[in-house]
């Protein structure tokens, strides 16, 4: 079911026939902040209320043409501006497919260095998001680029693929990276990634203990954020932290808009740092396929909406 509902995110013809049903974007509501930039504020300015800050995403991704990239940083300006003009405590994340990575790696490095430049003006944020594996390295690289002269970026390691406790560990040994750690969502071959949940799982927790170590070692502004719904991930990582005398203000767990909101705010009421993913835009069909993959009880959620149930 997760193979088929990720392939499905790529499909053109599913996405035709998806979109145009009103009630989809009803379903979509659940996970999507809506298709304007005054949806996503609205969404923020409710997460800032109840004590969450938020990573915001305009969607679209995989785009191949120069105009489209710089158009999606123009998006991404905007979206800039609202955080200020309505004193929003928010930062944003971008694909680097959707800034052109396509078309080419300098013009990408280019074309996202202006949301970068222009976040730093307000003393905002980026994080880098990680796509398919096949984009891993060039990644990394800009990510790099991008970190070397402006503080506030941040990059996002996949616990699923066997590459990324290397990966964590090179950023460590460079002495300075936000990290935020997810399992991953795109569907990648047993050659790159850990074909199995539990395996998964198991790394996730290793890269956790990875980036705690090195925080407790007091190695130089490396900050983590645990992105996981799973209470086993969550639970341990408090644990892990507080035997390793990491306060609650070191590091903070990350959630997706509409995915375990009760959890969301007891954490936040036991003074945890927590912050959502809000992604916006009319490019929403291949972001929220993957919601759907990843647990069943979201594509229950769709087909009931779609029958009106």
């Amino acid at each position: 079911m997760r193979t088929a509902l990720l392939a499905l995110s790529h499909s053109k013809q599913a996405q035709g026939l998806i979109v145009a049903v009103p009630l989809s974007r009803k379903a979509a509501r659940r996970f999507v902040a809506g298709e304007t930039l005054a949806n996503a504020v609205e969404v923020i300015r409710q997460l800032n209320s109840q004590g969450i800050t938020a990573t915001v995403d305009y969607l679209g991704e995989y785009v191949s043409s120069e105009a489209e990239a710089r158009n999606n940083a123009d998006e991404y300006l905007r979206l800039l501006d609202a955080i200020q003009a309505n004193g929003l405590k928010a930062g944003v994340s971008v694909k680097l497919t959707a800034m052109g990575l396509h078309v080419g790696d300098d013009f990408c490095f280019t074309n996202v260095r202006r949301i970068v430049e222009k976040a730093e003006q307000i003393g905002s944020f980026v994080r880098v998001d990680m796509e398919d594996a096949a984009v891993t390295s060039r990644t990394l690289a800009i990510y790099r680029r991008l970190r070397d002269s402006h503080p506030c970026v941040g990059v996002v390691i996949q616990a699923y693929l066997y590459r990324s406790q290397q990966d964590v560990a090179a950023l460590i040994d460079e002495g300075m990276a936000d990290v935020r750690l997810c399992k991953g969502a795109y569907d990648e071959p047993p050659t790159v990634a850990f074909p199995t949940k539990p395996e998964v799982d198991q790394n996730m927790l290793a890269l956790c203990r990875q980036m705690i170590d090195a925080s407790a070692a007091h190695a130089a502004d490396l900050h983590l954020a645990v992105a996981s719904h799973d209470d086993q991930i969550i639970n341990y990582a408090k644990a892990y932290a507080y035997h390793h005398g990491i306060g609650r203000d070191r590091f903070e767990f990350q959630m997706l808009y509409g995915i375990r909101r009760d959890v969301q705010l007891a954490l936040v009421k036991e003074g945890y740092k927590v912050r959502v993913y809000v992604p916006f835009g009319t490019a929403w069909y291949g972001y929220f396929m993957r919601r759907l993959a990843e647990r069943p009880a979201n594509l229950v959620f769709f087909l009931r909406a779609l029958v009106g149930r």
